[in-house]
């Protein structure tokens, strides 16, 4: 059955999209290919997940107070992503540049899930987005992903990245590896149905690029 990002975008552009879980380095990635992509004279554009400024401000008020329901979320996520779609990724598209996203709406329907929201519903909701012409899934356990984290340059987790809203655990780092775990499976689900490309993101950085 036809669904949401199953049927081919007609326009002469390339949409490129990366998901992963938070660590799981495909945001380096995606900048290494945006530079090669760049010095190969490629016209490029990017955009990011969560970061129209139609909502952005809103979102960030939400996650600050810590007021934001499963449901309110993902109508926020699914606002700034149609936003995005209609202002920042076609356009490019149709002009015949290489768009690259960081996230697209898989990592809504991982996300979603795991909080409680009707999966058929959220795919309802996505049913205006288009196919990617390469989606890769940077695949890499929990423990590797906590470490890159809690190693980087803030060194804390940050509420909901850790699904301290769902009372998994009232310990940010348990709450952080029970809810990406079943994030992590959710991925895996989406892997299998909408054919996303998978990357060992556990190898070095140019081992990846390889791959």
């Amino acid at each position: 059955m036809k669904g949401p990002a199953t049927v081919p975008h007609p326009y002469p552009g390339k949409l490129i999209v990366v998901e992963g879980i938070d660590g799981s380095g495909k945001s380096t990635q995606l900048s290494l290919l945006r530079k090669w992509l760049d010095a190969k004279g490629y016209n490029i554009f990017f955009t990011e997940w969560n970061s129209s400024e139609l909502v952005k401000e809103t979102t960030r008020r939400g996650k600050k107070t810590k007021i934001l329901t499963p449901l309110t979320f993902s109508l926020l996520h699914a606002t700034d992503f149609a936003n995005r779609l209609y202002h920042q990724i076609l356009p490019p598209l149709k002009a015949g540049m290489v768009v690259l996203a960081d996230r697209y709406m898989y990592t809504a329907f991982a996300r979603d899930a795991v909080r409680g929201v009707s999966q058929t519903w959220v795919r309802r909701l996505y049913s205006f987005a288009v196919k990617p012409d390469l989606a890769l899934y940077f695949r890499v356990p929990i423990e590797v992903s906590l470490a890159r984290l809690l190693t980087g340059t803030r060194a804390e987790l940050k509420y909901y990245e850790a699904g301290m809203d769902l009372g998994l655990s009232s310990n940010v780092v348990e709450s952080f590896k029970i809810f990406q775990s079943r994030v992590l499976n959710e991925y895996a689900k989406i892997v299998e149905e909408f054919g996303l490309t998978v990357i060992d993101a556990t190898l070095e950085i140019d081992e990846q690029q390889e791959q």
